[in-house]
């Protein structure tokens, strides 16, 4: 999982001006700063975790997985002690029953490891959907944001070598996707509404359809 989490940490987002204006509730962050800068920083590993979105995945997931490191922990003390049942027995059966038995026994323990091994593959498969579904989720957000600002772009904080702490949004973000998003259990993703260009940006900008 922390490979999955480093290749998220990565994702640099990087949003155009022109995504203009949104119909989503976002905190007035253009009343917290006197000028506008060219770009702004975000820390995209405490946007997800700080966020009621991200702790609520991560809770689960947790719960999830404590859940199925306990059954591993009993399906392991069982198939230990059937194993040492069939090992007590082999003195009193023949060699051919005893092979059956260690061959049944041998199937069955592959096959359960490999079911349990998919159970935690899922785990980590839905743990970087989810982080996707929130990354797509609050780029409407982040636009917004940006728009208020007036900024041309927005970058993850740990792709930026040296930067001013006031131009580093993530508490404002947080606070204007947990009134958007919520949890993500209500909302879909078609709910969350997607900027419409500004009439200005629309002369100025190619329309990359065709």
């Amino acid at each position: 999982m922390r490979r999955v989490r480093r290749s998220l940490i990565r994702l640099t987002l990087c949003v155009c001006v022109g995504l203009g204006g949104t119909v989503l509730p976002v905190m007035s962050v253009a009343q917290q700063t006197s000028s506008a800068p060219g770009f702004l920083v975000i820390d995209q590993e405490r946007l997800y975790n700080g966020s009621a979105f991200g702790q609520r995945v991560v809770e689960t997931l947790l719960a999830e997985s404590q859940a199925l490191a306990e059954e591993n922990r009993r399906i392991e003390d069982a198939l230990v002690a059937e194993e040492l049942s069939i090992t007590d027995q082999r003195p009193t059966i023949s060699t051919e029953d005893f092979r059956a038995l260690a061959d049944d026994f041998d199937e069955r323990v592959t096959a359960i490891r490999a079911a349990q091994d998919r159970k935690v593959r899922s785990l980590t498969s839905r743990n970087e959907e989810e982080r996707l579904r929130f990354l797509n989720a609050a780029v409407p957000v982040l636009g917004t944001i940006m728009q208020d600002l007036g900024a041309a772009a927005l970058f993850d904080r740990r792709a930026v070598f040296l930067s001013d702490e006031r131009i580093d949004i993530t508490d404002e973000a947080i606070a204007a996707i947990d009134e958007a998003l919520g949890t993500g259990e209500e909302r879909t993703l078609e709910t969350v509404p997607a900027p419409e260009p500004q009439p200005s940006e629309v002369e100025t900008t190619p329309d990359v359809r065709e």
